[in-house]
């Protein structure tokens, strides 16, 4: 058993403590009667998973952040899109919401298919609070942070976790059933997405699993919430009703879009550009119409291959024959050991 912790602890899989004394957090919430200010270093109040770890190569480190969200948020006619370039919101310890990945199908934005971070299909090294590490040592959440919302049980209605760059609160999980009747009780409060039904009609191809964000689709009325994840309605900390988030514990997880107008300052600096990726990143690994152009030894100095190729050379031996369906076509080749993991390395690329 002993063995096995330090396994586990080695891998990231157990979270705990590693702050060094200068990274201890900090944050100050202020206001100055029109704008609530959220200034912190963004290291977490809360145990956190070990980094680097073998799914994210990147050491913590303590940032500069100085947030600022209207106190009076208003909704806009239209919604606005998160992008890479903005954080959502940020928890009340100081630590932003950044829910998206920069992770494409074979490594190529113009294939239409990103990956989700919490689906599973990539080791991106997630702690248990649904929070890692970017390049520049900046911890972030891409789901509903477990060291800040510690239990699921609905007994009361979800205490503000933190506020969206438009100014609106963020809840997660529990609220009231009825929004305009607090005496109805309380539920689990539910996305409106959906796993889309059949299958991809390009791309990674195969049916719809969750894997890519365009695996979903937004259905009215399937759930609780607006296609931002939110919805209006009274809490106990608005009485009178207001607009407001829900992390859920389903896609999108964090919302990906705002019904107000979203501060600039949450706008990232360069050094916070969105740049997740497993070690080595698939960006690392050769496009498709370089993988057909690309001898074995190349590939074998490659960085870590799309999860395509890994798929494909599960449970196989090292130099059977293998195949996968890339965006420009079907790759034959071999099974080989590139950056640690069995994939599939082609030999030629021939298409369907």
């Amino acid at each position: 058993m002993r063995h096995l912790f330090a396994a586990l602890l080695i891998l990231g899989m157990i979270p705990v403590a590693s702050i060094s004394a200068e990274d201890n957090p900090q944050v100050d919430i202020s206001s100055d009667g029109e704008y609530r200010w959220i200034k912190s270093n963004g290291v977490p109040d809360h145990e956190h998973g070990i980094f680097p770890n073998r799914g994210n190569p990147n050491a913590m480190s303590a940032q500069k952040y100085s947030f600022r969200v209207p106190l009076n948020p208003v909704r806009s006619m239209s919604v606005t899109p998160l992008t890479n370039k903005m954080f959502f919101g940020v928890a009340l310890n100081g630590v932003p919401f950044d829910p998206g990945t920069a992770e494409f199908y074979y490594n190529d934005p113009s294939s239409g298919w990103k990956y989700e971070a919490l689906s599973g299909s990539l080791d991106l090294g997630i702690d248990f609070s649904n929070g890692h590490v970017q390049p520049n040592g900046a911890y972030h959440y891409h789901g509903i942070p477990k060291g800040i919302v510690r239990s699921y049980r609905i007994k009361e209605h979800s205490r503000i976790i933190g506020y969206a760059a438009d100014g609106f609160p963020i809840y997660a999980v529990a609220g009231y059933k009825d929004p305009t009747d607090p005496s109805k009780g309380l539920a689990g409060i539910r996305s409106s997405y959906l796993v889309k039904k059949g299958v991809r009609p390009t791309g990674p191809g195969g049916p719809y699993d969750g894997t890519f964000v365009q695996d979903y689709i937004y259905y009215q009325n399937s759930g609780d919430l607006d296609e931002c994840n939110g919805r209006f309605g009274v809490t106990p900390d608005f009485p009178d009703g207001t607009y407001h988030y829900f992390l859920t514990d389903s896609y999108p997880f964090v919302p990906r879009c705002f019904r107000g107008s979203p501060d600039d300052s949450f706008t990232k600096k360069q050094s916070h550009a969105h740049q997740d990726q497993r070690v080595g990143g698939e960006r690392g690994f050769r496009s498709g119409r370089q993988l057909g152009r690309t001898n074995g030894a190349a590939l074998g100095q490659a960085r870590r291959p799309p999860q395509e190729a890994v798929n494909a050379c599960a449970a196989q031996l090292e130099g059977v024959t293998c195949s996968f369906r890339a965006p420009h076509g079907q790759v034959l080749g071999r099974c080989r050991m590139v950056s640690g993991v069995n994939a599939c390395v082609p030999d030629h690329h021939q298409r369907p």
